[in-house]
């Protein structure tokens, strides 16, 4: 998820042979790894080349943090009430809070989602999340982060309705050597979901 300058994302490393797709490499000589960060990328990165599996949070049972949790390829629900909404994942039913119209808490106690807060600007979602716990990782190929991690989300319908887009802010200069920004979209699915 992570990109450079250039909005080159850590990309999987080209893997040749019957495993390939199952192998989760990270770009350990991304730029704006920190060089402790890009350490661990490589050993992960390593270590799935030689085909020895790196476990994921969901290998083994953990939620996925943010912003992992936005690379789920799975349905989502946003369920709005008058001063939060919650977002539904339906892997390991996951559930993450954002507290509408809020101020972050004087004090922040670091939890797997963090303290995400949200406000409307027009038609726009914007989520600012602070206190992600530095034991959960930013993406797939488990790069690192520290407690000074802080995310944006910009959540934004197209006018079709169709098609949801995430635009994601990060910055940790304690694992990141820029900020950086990601996109995800989701696609709108009729029927019950979860």
């Amino acid at each position: 998820m992570p990109g450079d300058k250039e909005g080159k994302p850590l990309v999987k490393l080209p893997v040749e042979g019957p495993d390939a797709g199952e192998i989760i490499a990270g770009d350990f000589d991304n730029p704006i790894l920190q060089p402790w960060a890009r350490e661990i990328v490589k050993k992960n990165a390593e270590s799935e080349m030689a085909l020895h599996h790196v476990n994921q949070a969901d290998d083994t049972c953990w939620p996925v943090a943010m912003p992992q949790i936005i690379n789920l390829r799975e349905p989502v629900q946003f369920v709005q009430t008058k001063d939060k909404i919650l977002i539904l994942y339906q892997r390991d039913h996951q559930v993450r809070t954002i507290r509408l119209n809020q101020k972050h808490s004087a004090k922040v106690t670091p939890s797997w989602y963090g303290e995400s807060v949200g406000r409307y600007e027009g038609d726009t979602l914007v989520v600012d999340t602070v206190g992600i716990d530095a034991k959960t990782f930013v993406d797939n190929f488990e790069t690192p982060h520290t407690e000074k991690l802080h995310t944006v989300e910009r959540f934004h319908i197209s006018p079709d309705g169709k098609t949801l887009e995430v635009n994601l802010h990060v910055e940790d200069p304690g694992a990141f050597t820029t900020p950086w920004n990601g996109i995800q979209r989701f696609r709108r699915a009729e029927g019950p979901l979860l």
